[in-house]
């Protein structure tokens, strides 16, 4: 098997089996998290649009780089070089790709008129395996999170803990 191959087999079955890719755009100041489906050689993804995940730094005609994490674990499995090309809505390959990314999105408000307001109001990307995958890096890389407007949880109420552990009176 060449080595060719080999990158190419190990960048589909990573990215294929990963929830989500990590992703920086040319000039994006850090990578992004991105669900994703693999499809047709490529990454396939949707956003842009409100209440779908941000695609900054993501051009047509652009580059990008792809890092797939492992789906048990979370680690860095695989880094690649991508060239970003944006599919023109009601175009076939649009099509087929909405196909796929329909039935991974989760929480979706409008299941059945999705792929009519992706087309409105979002982008659908391919993100093309561009070359071989870099080598994994000595340092960890770690980074502080981009800031979002997502917040957590408010802190548990004070009576919660007596409540939880408090026992049934017997009758």
């Amino acid at each position: 098997m060449t080595r060719e191959l080999f990158d190419q087999a190990l960048i589909e079955e990573a990215t294929k089996k990963s929830g989500l890719v990590w992703v920086r755009g040319a000039g994006a100041p850090a990578a992004r998290a991105l669900w994703h489906v693999w499809h047709g050689g490529a990454v396939c993804l949707v956003g842009d649009g409100p209440g779908e995940q941000p695609l900054t730094g993501l051009a047509d005609g652009g580059s990008a780089e792809v890092t797939v994490r492992s789906k048990d674990k979370g680690g860095r499995l695989v880094s690649w070089p991508a060239t970003v090309s944006e599919l023109a809505p009601g175009s076939a390959g649009w099509e087929a790709a909405v196909a796929e990314l329909k039935g991974k999105r989760l929480n979706a408000p409008d299941a059945e008129a999705m792929p009519q307001r992706w087309s409105r109001e979002c982008r659908v990307l391919r993100l093309v395996p561009a070359g071989a995958p870099a080598p994994l890096p000595e340092d960890n890389l770690a980074a502080r999170p981009v800031p979002t407007p997502a917040t957590t949880r408010q802190p548990v109420p004070a009576a919660l803990p007596r409540l939880l552990t408090r026992r049934r009176r017997k009758k």
